[in-house]
């Protein structure tokens, strides 16, 4: 029970609002949640038991609507309620300075409430920021890193071709070199005919043909090295059948 309704003032209170309109229990209990703004809620097991009590003494009677009893006051009740104005008005001046100070503390408690909600989207907002700065800075690491293999990776890709690119260029004079020393030994020797001649020209001009290829770049060292051993194998065989 609220301090405010010490010592027998909660009966006193009651008669009032009895005073002021015939009410159900219900509605009592939530008359005094309002005027307290809903921090004191007096039970029904506090509410009905006086009400009862104040019947019994004549003072308050009741009457059964839409199943509910409706207490009305009577001439005993508001004898006793003139009796006691001025303990009345001590009364209704305690509750409302009971309000002031209730609504002081809630609207502290809103305020703090407010100061801490405040406080923690700052620190949320601060939390995101740094949040981002640090996603950010690991993003740029990361861009920087990949450029850097990247770098690193294009001048293994560079000198992996400048490589190839002299081993063909090795092997193409090499092959050049082998070339000339077949057609010589085979096709431009004395006693060579014209079918000779004209068999001779087509190698050497397929020789030329390979030999752009390999310095395009358009073969590699597997086809070329297949292309040295047929063109090798061919000579061998028309050398046999021109014998």
């Amino acid at each position: 029970m609220s301090p405010v309704f010490g010592h027998g003032r909660l009966r006193l209170y009651l008669l009032k609002l009895l005073q002021e309109s015939p009410r159900h229990g219900y509605e009592v209990i939530r008359l005094l949640q309002d005027r307290f703004l809903g921090v004191y809620s007096p039970s029904p097991g506090t509410i009905y038991p006086r009400l009862a009590r104040l019947e019994e003494e004549g003072l308050v009677t009741h009457e059964v609507v839409a199943g509910k009893k409706v207490f009305t006051l009577t001439e005993a009740g508001r004898a006793e309620l003139e009796a006691r104005m001025d303990e009345l008005a001590e009364l209704e001046q305690e509750i409302s300075d009971s309000v002031r100070d209730i609504a002081r503390e809630v609207k502290e408690d809103v305020r703090d409430t407010v100061r801490s909600l405040r406080e923690e989207l700052t620190q949320m907002a601060r939390d995101v920021r740094q949040s981002a700065k640090q996603e950010e800075r690991s993003a740029k690491d990361e861009f920087r890193r990949a450029k850097r293999e990247q770098r690193e990776a294009w001048r293994e890709q560079k000198a992996e071709w400048q490589r190839h690119k002299h081993e063909w260029k090795h092997e193409t004079e090499r092959w050049q070199r082998e070339w000339k020393r077949i057609w010589a030994a085979g096709f431009t020797g004395p006693g060579s005919s014209a079918g000779d001649d004209r068999l001779g020209q087509l190698l050497a001009e397929f020789a030329e043909e390979v030999r752009g290829d390999a310095a395009g770049r358009q073969v590699t060292e597997e086809t070329l090295a297949a292309a040295q051993d047929a063109l090798y194998d061919a000579a061998r065989r028309i050398r046999d059948a021109l014998r």
